[in-house]
């Protein structure tokens, strides 16, 4: 694996320096030009295509997916997403967590769209697309531009009570660890995680102090994600129902589809008699029932679609 050396500076003033895997795209093949031709005349023949995205597609902006081959954190680590019911019930969980999130949070929010953010922009822009729903937690739509978009397991960018109804842009949340924290100096981190995490010592955790929520007093905030765990709300639940009744075909980009509430969105196009198109670089859940199936990096086959 190749790496490179970043250096970030926090709030608290300490500086972390980061060495991240600057290869966070899975091994793939040359990019087919017949693939790129079929994908071409998928997004000409429709003109309400609903898109799904997964953390394949921000692989390219650096940040590395769960399951893909050699390079997905399933991979290369044994650690696994920490459980909704067990940040609930631990406070030693939630300490790790935080600490984790804490020394991670800098690089994760200063990634950027790639190539393949800012082509769905575009789409947007044409009127082609129905609407963007999103598994990832990293805003990268967002900041590519995208308005309408559906982050089905919520956003890294916003901390909230689950007590009462406090909420704290993420951002400001890092100051307020970072105040209660001046002590923490990581050296060196080998990895970023999906959702913003890093690996660190027990010794490393060890020390650090979780706030408490300024309006109630509670000692549970929480990132705005669902967790695995948890329950997708059921109002956001219903709009992906309402999307995918609208749209007239459906383009995956990005997904394994392993995780259900993204499974389930295909099957239910695939109920509607709808086309469905996946761009991903490895096996899928869908991989049977689909229309189309495209293995390719993203900044290499959409740079040749004529749209």
């Amino acid at each position: 694996m190749i790496f490179k050396t970043c250096k970030v500076t926090l709030s608290s003033s300490k500086n972390v320096i980061f060495r991240l895997n600057s290869n966070c795209v899975p091994k793939h093949k040359p990019v087919q030009l017949s693939d790129a031709n079929t994908l071409d005349q998928f997004i000409k023949e429709h003109e309400k295509i609903l898109v799904l995205t997964g953390a394949g597609i921000s692989t390219e902006s650096g940040i590395p997916d769960y399951r893909s081959a050699d390079v997905g954190l399933y991979a290369r680590s044994k650690s696994r997403p920490v459980i909704f019911q067990h940040f609930i019930k631990d406070p030693e969980i939630r300490k790790r967590y935080w600490a984790r999130n804490f020394v991670g949070w800098p690089r994760f929010s200063s990634m950027s769209p790639n190539y393949a953010h800012k082509f769905l922009k575009k789409l947007e822009d044409k009127n082609k697309i129905v609407h963007i729903i999103t598994q990832n937690v990293d805003n990268l739509h967002t900041k590519a531009g995208s308005k309408n978009v559906l982050e089905l397991h919520g956003t890294a960018y916003v901390v909230h009570c689950l007590k009462c109804d406090y909420t704290i842009d993420r951002h400001k949340f890092q100051d307020v660890l970072s105040s209660l924290n001046p002590h923490v100096s990581i050296k060196e981190l080998y990895s970023i995680r999906p959702d913003g995490d890093v690996e660190l010592t027990p010794e490393e955790i060890g020390g650090f102090e979780v706030p408490r929520c300024p309006k109630c007093e509670g000692n549970l905030l929480i990132p705005r994600i669902v967790f695995f765990g948890d329950n997708i709300p059921k109002k956001r639940v219903q709009r992906v129902n309402n999307f995918v009744e609208e749209c007239d075909s459906l383009l995956v980009m990005g997904s394994s589809l392993f995780v259900y509430s993204g499974y389930r969105i295909v099957l239910e196009t695939k109920s509607a008699n709808k086309p469905v198109a996946v761009v991903n670089i490895g096996p899928t859940r869908a991989d049977d029932c689909i229309n189309y199936k495209i293995e390719a990096k993203f900044g290499e086959i959409l740079p040749l679609l004529n749209l």
